[in-house]
């Protein structure tokens, strides 16, 4: 890979800017003879948290701070492209077109109110660009390693890179737009940020088995995502149909493994909501979002909801009273080993040697307090669990 150092002012830079608010970037720039955020790229980030990076950008600008170095690849055509930069490229085309507003002596000023050496002086303000020419895979390879606007590239804005092209770009406006409608929807099933390609990682994540960079290879050139978009849709579409209500708890589970295996199970909606409603209001069940997938697998596997266990003083009251019970009849403190045959009808355990038990099963509505708790021996109590 061939660089050359070229000096741009910011002038230069945003002549011509554009930006999509549809999208979250932007477009344009050089005239047009620059595009800032090809699709390889992130979104743009520096607008969230009310703008603070994006107003750091112009205020180190005023305060004559440098902005540090710009990577551009120039493609066979001659064009440009940011590699580097484009956070801080499209902070200052955003000001510099009046979309947000810069403190000044604590007046807020669009960048056109600004007093005129204000204005001359982030316009004349001059920008370091390496020009890097080299094929594809250089060009991705260092877009990989170097520093992108000073946030942390996640892996899935690593394989849009990777990976870019006609289907990169369809799924990410499909899944990357923050302002559509539906990612409020999405995002009670979905934990991250639709900007940070969260959404889109998930649905790929979904379609894939979890094999996600293989998907993206194999599907690199296609033009369209109907696969991508369906297998998602469905998805969102049966946790709809089967939960009549959406819970904090369902954020960030793995609807697409539970997809998979319990989609062409039969079940009724009105009975599954209850039996949901319940177990997140028992104070028995300790891992509430496991409440779903434990339904969705006809309520028998009690492990996944980690049963709140009995208390120890609450085992020792128990114990003693059996205890006290079973020396009075000449019997063994255990019960089942009480109504037996063999060597331990009689025998007194030791409270090390017992265990807590439901006297009527928790799954089958039975409490973890101490008037449905009843202490076993280590035996007995395994036999009955496994039953």
């Amino acid at each position: 890979m061939e660089t050359t150092l070229q000096i741009y002012t910011v002038k230069q830079i945003c002549e011509g800017f554009t930006y999509s608010e549809t999208d979250n970037k932007g477009l344009y720039g050089l005239a047009g003879t620059l595009t800032i955020q090809p699709e390889y790229q992130r979104n743009y980030l520096y607008s969230e948290n009310g703008g603070k990076n994006e107003v750091a950008v112009v205020d180190s600008v005023v305060k004559k701070y440098p902005l540090g170095l710009l990577y551009f690849n120039k493609t066979k055509d001659g064009r440009l492209e940011v590699l580097d930069g484009q956070q801080r490229i499209t902070s200052l085309g955003r000001f510099c077109t009046g979309k947000f507003s810069y403190m000044l002596n604590d007046i807020p000023y669009k960048f056109a109110s600004l007093p005129k050496d204000i204005r001359d002086r982030i316009e004349n303000t001059q920008l370091l660009a390496y020009i890097c020419e080299g094929e594809e895979s250089e060009i991705k390879e260092w877009f990989k390693i170097i520093n992108i606007g000073g946030v942390k590239i996640n892996p899935q804005e690593e394989l849009n890179a990777v990976y870019s092209g006609p289907f990169v770009s369809a799924a990410r406006h499909e899944f990357s737009n923050k302002d559509d409608s539906r990612v409020q929807k999405w995002g009670a099933y979905i934990s991250g940020s639709a900007n940070r390609q969260d959404f889109l990682q998930e649905a790929l994540k979904w379609v894939s088995n979890g094999n996600i960079e293989d998907y993206m290879q194999e599907h690199r050139w296609d033009t369209n995502i109907n696969e991508l978009q369906n297998h998602f849709n469905d998805v969102i579409n049966w946790i709809e149909s089967i939960f009549d209500e959406v819970y904090p708890q369902m954020k960030g589970l793995k609807w697409g493994e539970l997809y998979d295996r319990f989609h062409n199970n039969p079940y009724n909606h009105t009975e599954v909501s209850q039996k949901v409603k319940d177990l997140l209001c028992d104070p028995c069940v300790q891992d509430r979002k496991n409440v779903f997938e434990y339904v969705l697998g006809g309520c028998n596997d009690t492990k996944l909801l980690n049963i709140r266990v009995f208390e120890e003083s609450t085992k020792r009251r128990v114990y003693e009273r059996q205890t006290i019970e079973a020396k009075a009849a000449g019997v063994s403190n255990c019960p089942l080993c009480a109504i037996g045959h063999d060597a331990n009808k009689q025998k007194i355990w030791k409270l090390t040697e017992m265990d807590a038990d439901h006297v009527k099963a928790w799954s089958k509505g039975g409490a973890t307090d101490e008037s449905n708790c009843q202490m076993l021996c280590k035996t007995h109590n395994r036999a009955k669990g496994n039953k």
